[in-house]
């Protein structure tokens, strides 16, 4: 797997929910079908009057999330940045050709109330729930960095053995100290919360 397939997934995807938070720090999620495609980024449609718009245009900060039959997620954590005013009516042209339902939400000279957003820089998660051990990666994208997440064993291991015997997906393999695949591992936290010596830290 790598970012290029993850975009291509998405892309076929098609609809995909955009998390952002309102002024009032809540929670908003929507799903945008109104997109375009490039090798290294993605662009989408929006109009000016809606909520979703003013939170990007004051913070930017999105995530996007995909989910394929094959239980495959995949999320971009990304800031979406308004296009230049020379590119809007570019990639608007764009959108409205790949996407012909929305002139019959936008028919005419009314499609000028939207606004392009592009996605340029970012990381990507893949997580893959239909194979087992269950798989997870990410990429970036953009020259943007991530912060990993998830559990690692420390070198206050005794090697005991417990975290294996608790871990859902056996991801962990012996040595001193044990260590855990990350590619593999759920972030469940089982290992941590059974550590008889908390050698285990997220």
């Amino acid at each position: 797997m790598d970012r290029k397939t993850c975009f291509r997934k998405l892309q076929l995807i098609g609809v995909l929910n955009f998390a952002t938070v309102d002024q009032d720090g809540n929670p908003q999620i929507r799903n945008i079908s109104a997109l375009h495609f490039e090798e290294d980024s993605f662009c989408f449609f929006t109009s000016r009057g809606k909520n979703f718009c003013q939170e990007l245009l004051k913070d930017g900060r999105v995530q996007i999330l995909g989910y394929t039959k094959l239980k495959e997620m995949i999320r971009v954590t990304a800031k979406a940045v308004q296009v230049p005013a020379r590119e809007q009516e570019m990639w608007m042209d764009r959108i409205f050709e790949e996407q012909p339902y929305l002139t019959n939400v936008y028919p005419g000279d009314t499609r000028e109330i939207g606004v392009i957003f592009k996605i340029d820089q970012g990381s990507v998660e893949y997580f893959n729930l239909g194979v087992s051990p269950i798989f997870r990666e990410v990429y970036t994208f953009g020259g943007a960095t991530f912060e990993r997440k998830g559990f690692i064993i420390t070198d206050a291991c005794t090697g005991c053995g417990t975290c294996l015997k608790k871990c859902p997906q056996k991801c962990i393999d012996e040595g001193t100290p044990y260590k855990i695949r990350q590619n593999n591992c759920l972030h469940c936290g089982n290992c941590f919360e059974h550590c008889p010596v908390n050698a285990i830290v997220r």
